[in-house]
């Protein structure tokens, strides 16, 4: 039986995914976190502590636990896993892509770089110190522009600015997030430096890929309907097929390939975010990694093969089901956190998952957890799915859905505990009471 070495932060909602996948192609799959203990709590099984954030050590504690338990791949199911992932299965001889690759899409820096020099288009850029004054940065910066974190993903520290006083703004509350311990952890190497670069117009595309031998396989391009202008760049619908035309797709995918090939990646899953506009298609993104929180959901392929089970077969060689995908239209919502606080309740949830089109609704955050929303947050409350027969009716049924819940966050340090309620329509709130 082919063994895989499944790497998952603690803090990632897919491991019961792709552990049903795993069962489901009677693969042995043994699970690296950086907290044994946490994913032993909800995952039963064959577990391995490894130190994540180091990928070096995570490498020698796979190449130890490897000589007496033989792999035959690592998949690595999050951003924080796919450099150890690359530096153990080049010591291993397993298939990957290179560390040089992996490490492009982990600092945004050498993205930039490396996309640009691959002729792929790039807006203008620069890396500032952290520690450097603003506004001495703003006078070079490419106004409008977006301020970033080289490493942190789901839009975690970015932030829009227009004019100066928004880059001091942004830039400074980059650097109280940056500042943080626990956020530096997650920084690998490259806390001490932020990207700028020129703000990119357009309407927002995700692209869902599989490369095999640098080639580039295209399973899903999603629309995101809702505008992501700043200042802060909270997702939230992602509807397939797209609604592009076809000659915007294949642009698309034209785009997403020649990035691929700009940062050498070659092996596994690719999750890209594009721009559209009148100048063309322009990455903002590529991870190594596929689409992350629940999102795969959305996804069936050939005989109601998942994602995950497409990954695991692609990952030992084993034979794979047809990649055409099922259900005409699908979505997701990424339910927003619309306050700091602590989540008290969640209501009309009974509501939202009978409301028409609506395949589930799941609440990812545990009741009396503290809640951040963007730009500092790395959380959404949950996830809403659709399915129907063409993207506007899955759109439609997702937005209906989240409607119809009430969202009820305690602000912390009040003094009252008073509830801060985030209600839906009129109509959801006579069907709730």
């Amino acid at each position: 039986m082919a063994r895989v070495l499944l790497l998952i932060p603690t803090a990632s909602y897919r491991a019961p995914d792709f552990m049903a996948a795993a069962a489901e192609l009677d693969v042995d799959v043994v699970v690296g976190s950086d907290q044994r203990s946490a994913v032993e709590s909800f995952l039963p099984g064959a577990t391995v502590a490894l130190p994540l954030g180091d990928p070096d050590a995570a490498a020698d504690a796979i190449e130890t636990f490897a000589a007496e338990w033989p792999l035959e791949a690592i998949v690595a199911v999050d951003d924080g896993g796919t450099l150890a992932a690359a530096r153990a299965s080049q010591r291993l001889g397993l298939p990957y892509n290179t560390v040089d690759a992996v490490a492009a899409t982990r600092d945004k820096s050498l993205l930039r770089s490396r996309l640009a020099a691959g002729g792929v288009p790039s807006p203008p850029w620069m890396v500032a110190p952290v520690d450097a004054d603003p506004r001495a940065v703003a006078a070079e910066a490419p106004l409008p522009c977006v301020v970033k974190p080289l490493s942190l993903s789901g839009s975690r520290g970015v932030i829009r600015a227009d004019d100066e006083a928004g880059f001091v703004a942004a830039f400074e509350r980059l650097r109280t997030l940056l500042s943080d311990p626990a956020v530096q952890a997650e920084c690998l190497d490259n806390g001490d430096r932020v990207l700028i670069e020129g703000y990119i117009p357009g309407e927002e595309v995700s692209v869902e890929g599989l490369l095999t031998g640098g080639e580039l396989e295209v399973l899903a391009i999603f629309d995101k309907p809702d505008p992501l202008v700043g200042p802060y760049f909270e997702e939230t619908i992602y509807v397939t097929p797209s609604r592009l035309t076809p000659e915007r797709q294949e642009e698309v995918r034209r785009t997403s390939a020649a990035a691929a090939r700009a940062l050498s990646l070659t092996d596994g899953p690719l999750h890209a975010e594009l721009r559209i506009n009148d100048e063309g298609v322009w990455p903002v993104d590529i991870a190594a990694r596929s689409i992350g929180g629940l999102c795969s959901r959305t996804l069936q392929f050939g005989a109601g093969v998942t994602l995950e089970q497409l990954l695991l077969s692609h990952a030992v060689g084993k034979p794979e089901a047809s990649r055409s995908r099922l259900s005409p239209a699908s979505g997701v919502m990424m339910i927003p956190i619309p306050r700091a606080g602590r989540l008290r309740r969640v209501e009309g949830l009974a509501l939202a998952r009978a409301a028409p089109g609506v395949a589930g609704v799941s609440i990812t955050i545990p009741l009396g957890h503290e809640v951040t929303p963007l730009p500092e947050g790395s959380e959404y409350l949950g996830f809403i799915f659709a399915r129907g027969s063409d993207p506007s009716e899955v759109e439609g049924a997702l937005r209906n859905a989240h409607e119809l819940l009430r969202i009820d966050i305690v602000e912390e340090g009040d003094g009252t505990g008073a509830a801060i309620e985030f209600e839906g329509t009129a109509e959801a709130r006579r069907a709730l009471s």
